[in-house]
């Protein structure tokens, strides 16, 4: 038949809604997200003009005469229209004490260099008005640059922050070393019972696959809430402790990175049991046998081939474990204490607090970033393992 889509097209067609799924879910979101890191449109949103002016500025001592009056003028439209919000928080975040500097000038109404330096001796200051034009856009690294505990001086040079405001590197450091512990932890859990689930049949199989999947019917938020309450001091666990003698008076479990560690391991048990389930499930028996034949001990049967044959099992559910370890706000912000807070929390604080999309956007690409960089480090050496 002549109208008959040969089974390229065909093919093409079927993966369609796939392709739109993934653009829809992952790639639209990733553009904007890394846009919105290095877009600055705040200043020139605000104050048109002037920024059109500063960017013709060469930078060295103070602008021209013109741009004073036009600065004024702007600044008190801004404020007249309640634009002036989303400037003073581009510019406080920069420089704090930014936003005394902007009210003051736009509410005086100084039309002269003259006027605005007696409002503030910082209008006859240069970088006053190097803040104004690296606000001017349309990109700025500012974000990026902060996140990464760096910033550009008045020269416009890279340097390291001031010590007291250093804080992202340890995040990052922090938040991917709790992914890798729990990571480990839950693959060294998990194995033992995937291996069990797979050779299990009959109502014993199946009461054990529902028992792993139970998890998923309960929120994490309640999972969650009730590590909160069984690591109280005054809680279940720390009763048991003190009545069979292991500790004489109640430990402080709460907002420790054991209880941020202990939490997310229980969340994240089921997301790596499954995987390996599915490969052990798999798993020819008769390799296992063979090699008890030949006279392998226990731990070479484990080490040279039930772990060989599980690896892809490993990578899949260790992949997943970190994946989604790395991005946890809710666990650690419950259980955890002001030293054991992750990424994710400073993302939701810049979202909902400050309303700092691009300092959000910024910490979000860094963290999808990282966590890429990561999986290839930990996962390249044990694809070169897996068994051909």
């Amino acid at each position: 038949m002549g109208g008959a889509l040969t089974p390229r097209p065909r093919a093409f067609l079927l993966t369609l809604p796939l392709l739109l799924l993934v653009g829809a879910a992952f790639l639209i979101p990733l553009c904007v997200a890394l846009f919105t890191s290095v877009q600055d449109s705040e200043v020139s949103a605000a104050l048109p003009r002037t920024a059109a002016l500063l960017r013709a500025w060469d930078g060295a001592g103070l602008p021209d005469d013109a741009v004073f009056p036009v600065l004024a003028e702007e600044l008190a439209a801004a404020e007249r229209g309640q634009a002036i919000g989303a400037l003073i928080r581009r510019l406080n975040f920069e420089q704090p004490g930014a936003r005394s500097l902007l009210l003051r000038a736009a509410r005086a109404g100084a039309q002269d260099r003259a006027g605005l330096a007696a409002l503030d001796a910082r209008w006859g200051q240069t970088g006053t008005w190097r803040l104004l034009r690296r606000g001017s856009g349309p990109f700025t690294d500012l974000y990026l640059l902060r996140a990464l505990d760096l910033a550009r001086d008045g020269s416009g040079r890279i340097v390291d922050v001031a010590p007291d405001q250093a804080l992202f590197r340890d995040v990052f450091g922090r938040t991917f070393g709790i992914g890798l512990l729990v990571t480990a932890l839950t693959l060294v859990l998990a194995y033992p019972v995937a291996a069990t689930l797979a050779r299990a049949t009959g109502t014993l199989g199946r009461v054990g696959l529902a028992l792993v999947l139970m998890p998923f019917w309960i929120s994490i938020l309640v999972r969650a809430t009730a590590w909160f309450i069984l690591l109280q001091r005054e809680g279940p666990i720390n009763a048991l402790l003190v009545a069979t003698g292991l500790l004489e008076r109640p430990a402080q479990l709460m907002f420790t990175r054991f209880a941020v560690v202990l939490a997310v391991v229980h969340v994240m048990l089921p997301f790596a049991i499954l995987p390996l389930f599915a490969v052990m499930r798999r798993m020819d028996g008769g390799l296992l046998q063979a090699a008890r034949g030949l006279g392998a001990a226990p731990w070479q049967v484990f080490l040279r081939v039930h772990l060989p044959l599980a690896l892809p099992g490993v990578m899949a559910g260790g992949g997943i474990v970190f994946l989604i370890a790395v991005g946890f706000w809710v666990t650690p912000a419950l259980v955890g204490g002001p030293g054991d807070q992750m990424v994710g929390a400073f993302i939701a604080a810049y979202v909902s607090e400050t309303l700092n999309w691009g300092m959000a956007a910024a910490l979000a690409v860094l963290l999808l970033l990282g966590t890429a960089a990561s999986m290839l480090a930990l996962w390249a050496p044990l694809r070169l393992a897996w068994p051909r």
